[in-house]
This record gives structure tokens, C-alpha cells and sequence, in this order.
């Protein structure tokens, strides 16, 4: 985005509060969607450092986060990698254990399939099958090291990924003196301190709309993006166990402490399904909405 376009932005957005305060907001495209931020600050120059502190943020965490760029940290995997990337990864591996693989980021090459934007044929999928599996996927958090068993396997964080970059953008804006935000990555939300003279922000929680503050919110589905085939829509959402879209409509939305959390329970819920996935999400001390 341009400094000219974000600068539209603000003089659009603002409005004036008893407080002192105004409300802007700016736009940027990152982590392939658009990243929405809305913040309180005295002024524009002020909104303006907020900004670009949470921008900033997001666009570092998509260079080192990304499945989608060939240079990206996740695709080189250096050793030692970056505290950003092995503390994804370790919470991502903490919930596939506790999922029994429900929920795995190593289902790389079954997501790759599906990207295509046709069904794939059994024998492709069980080929892809072959390199998926959390538990060829090893940790060293004193070396801060990641190891693969396989070659051929790939990570894919898109799952997780969102939420801790909202998460973080919202600690980098806060950081930067407006700590009255809240950041959009597409499904994925991280909400700081309420509005002034206001309970909370208004958001929709999987068509509920909530007042909530220091809270984030993730909405998993097949809304946005499937695959249709033979009448049955496939979500971008695989099943590792079966190498298959999720066929089931529900949309869940978690909300949760962090973004983190909130984005990956989300994921897993859809994949286990509403019994066992508010299982999962209530003993996380979350909230889980379906539609």
C-alpha cells in the first residue's frame, strides 16, 4: 500500500472520541489476504506508527512463516531457526499430540494436492500420505533445532500461522502506544483494550456478535475456500488421517486468550467435529461457536 492510499485511510476512519482519542484504520495485503487494523490514537502521526509497527510485524512473520515462498524460514528450515518459528512449530506440535494428529502442520503435501482446485485421485493421495505424520517431525528446544525424518515431507502453517501473527501485531502496536486495536487477518482477530466509554469491541463470533476485549477469535469452515466435485463440497481443510477436504458445512469459531491458540483449536474442532471438537476447545479454557 502506498503512503498516499494509507493516509486516505485515516482521514476516512477517523472520528473523534471524548476522550481525546480517534479511530483509524488502514488496510495492507499480507500473509495472502488483506490485514485489517483498526486503532485509537491521539493523532494520525501517532496512528501512523502503530501502523506500520503492526504491519511491520505481520510481513517479518510471513517471510518466516509462509508455505507459499520457496525463500520463506519454513522452507529452508535453518537450524537453529528463529524464536518465532520454533515456537509455532512447538505449539503446533503440542496439539497434534494431544489430537492424536487431528491437528498436524506436516500435511503439507495433502494441502498442496487440494490447491490444484480438483479432487485428486486415491493413488495420489496415498503417495502424499506417505510423508505426512507429526511424529517424524522432531524438536530440540535447547538447540532451538528442527528436524524431518523424510525428505519429501512439508510443513504447512496456515492453520496457525494468522493467529500468532495477530497476536503479535497487536503486541508491536500496543508497543507503539496504542494499545485501543484490533487486528484482522482474514477469519483470524486479536482485540486489545476496549474503545474509550465502551465495554468492548463488536464482533462477529460465528454470527453472534459479541462485546469482547483482550480476547482473540478464529472462524474455521469451508466459507471462502473448497473445492466443488460430483455435488460435494471440499474444504480447504484436510483430514491428515484421510488425506481428504472435510466434507462437513459447520463453521467453527474459537475464542480464546491468543490468537495462537485460537486459530489452531479452530482448525482442529473442524477436523474432529463438534462433539469431540468442543471437547478440545473447552478443555483449553476456550469458547467454541458452530454454525
Amino acid at each position: 500500500m502506498t503512503s498516499s492510499r494509507a493516509a486516505l485511510l485515516f482521514a476516512l476512519s477517523a472520528a473523534a472520541y471524548g476522550s481525546g482519542l480517534q479511530r483509524f484504520e488502514a488496510v495492507e495485503p499480507h500473509m495472502g489476504t488483506l490485514v485489517r487494523i483498526q486503532v485509537y490514537a491521539a493523532g494520525a502521526a501517532q496512528a501512523q506508527v502503530a501502523f506500520q509497527a503492526g504491519f511491520a510485524r505481520i510481513a517479518a512473520l510471513d517471510d518466516a512463516l509462509s508455505d507459499y515462498k520457496p525463500d520463506s524460514e519454513l522452507n529452508r528450515l535453518p537450524n537453529p531457526v528463529s524464536v518465532d518459528l520454533f515456537r509455532v512449530l512447538a505449539a503446533a506440535q503440542a496439539l497434534a499430540v494431544e489430537t492424536d494428529g487431528a491437528f498436524d502442520v506436516t500435511v503439507g503435501p495433502l494441502t498442496r494436492l487440494w490447491r490444484a482446485g480438483r479432487v485428486p485421485d486415491a493413488a495420489t493421495i496415498a503417495e502424499a500420505r506417505r510423508h505426512v505424520g507429526y511424529r517424524k517431525l522432531h524438536l530440540d528446544a535447547v538447540a532451538r533445532t528442527v528436524t524431518l525424518d523424510d525428505p519429501a515431507m512439508r510443513l504447512d502453517m496456515g492453520a496457525i500461522a494468522k493467529g500468532y501473527a495477530a497476536d503479535e501485531a497487536l503486541q508491536a502496536i500496543a508497543a507503539a502506544g496504542c494499545p485501543i486495536a484490533l487486528v484482522a487477518v482474514s477469519g483470524d482477530l486479536a482485540i486489545g483494550d476496549p474503545p474509550p466509554g465502551k465495554t468492548g469491541w463488536h464482533v462477529d463470533a460465528g454470527g453472534d456478535v459479541r462485546t469482547v476485549s483482550r480476547v482473540a477469535i478464529s472462524t474455521s469452515g469451508d466459507t471462502e475456500q473448497h473445492v466443488d466435485s460430483a455435488g460435494v463440497r471440499y474444504s480447504h481443510i484436510v483430514d491428515p488421517a484421510t488425506g481428504i477436504g472435510l466434507t462437513r458445512s459447520h463453521l467453527m469459531t474459537v475464542i480464546a486468550r491468543r490468537g495462537i491458540d485460537a486459530d489452531a483449536l479452530a482448525t482442529a474442532a473442524s477436523v474432529l467435529g463438534p462433539e469431540r471438537g468442543r471437547q478440545l476447545v473447552e478443555r483449553h479454557g476456550a469458547t467454541l461457536v458452530i454454525r
